[in-house]
């Protein structure tokens, strides 16, 4: 079994002043949604702090101070923490908190072999169905990676990578795969972010998102599928090179 990875370029504290104001603000945007289930409202707060490190790989919060950053009492807040164990986000200590779940390599190994397989769906079917505006939408987030990349903003890059895998997966236009898909891109996300200032300067993943495009504006729906079947094997692979290098 492979070790969690801890890095060094990434604080194990957190500052609960600060982690709580960002949750506010992302349940102001659940109010928009109209969500106001108060499980559901702690579960995807605490899940959304996890999945952007503000709540970092083996921190330890107590109940009540997630409680306090949620602006609820502790019953939402448990059943939601119940929840995220069963999804692998937290391992929960008894009468006290929980432990953030580390990142560790056979974990992401296998969610990457399921991303890959459902990524190259996602690129046939969204070649099928995609107008050519939302491809120009694809175009101009890669131009946009283009600039902060030169800038050198890894962490906004990682962000607008995301933008663009999920931009793919809401042209499928199928809610079934992106529910799946959902489950496991938030993992792939929070290690993304986690290993980005390890790893090579994403040149070449821009190189691949303008193929992938290209191919999708050809109509080549199983070139398209090859592209980014392959392009998530390599992200994988430099992914869990760092993890075992630092483990």
């Amino acid at each position: 079994m492979s070790k969690p990875f801890i890095a060094d370029g990434i604080s194990q504290e957190f500052d609960q002043i600060s982690v709580s104001k960002s949750i506010q603000t992302f349940l102001s945007s659940l109010d928009q949604k109209g969500e106001f289930r108060l499980p559901q409202r702690a579960y995807l707060a605490t899940r959304y702090a996890i999945r952007n490190l503000q709540l970092p790989p083996g921190q330890t919060v107590l109940e009540r101070e997630m409680a306090e950053m949620l602006g609820m009492s502790r019953t939402p807040v448990r059943e939601a923490l119940v929840r995220l164990e069963m999804e692998g986000w937290v391992r929960l200590i008894p009468r006290r908190g929980f432990i953030v779940a580390p990142i560790a390599a056979d974990d992401l190994r296998q969610i990457y072999e399921v991303v890959e397989a459902l990524d190259g769906i996602a690129g046939n079917l969204a070649t099928e169905r995609a107008t050519p505006e939302e491809l120009d939408q694809l175009e101009h987030l890669i131009e946009e990676q283009e600039k902060v990349l030169k800038l050198g903003d890894l962490m906004t890059w990682t962000d607008l990578d995301e933008q663009f895998h999920q931009k793919i997966i809401d042209l499928a236009q199928n809610s079934r795969l992106r529910g799946i898909m959902d489950s496991q891109s938030d993992q792939i996300y929070r290690a993304r972010l986690y290993t980005i200032k390890f790893r090579p300067k994403p040149i070449r993943s821009i190189m691949d998102h303008k193929a992938i495009v290209a191919a999708m504006r050809a109509g080549e729906s199983e070139a398209v599928r090859m592209l980014l079947q392959s392009h998530r094997h390599r992200s994988r692979h430099e992914i869990l090179e760092v993890i075992q290098s630092m483990s």
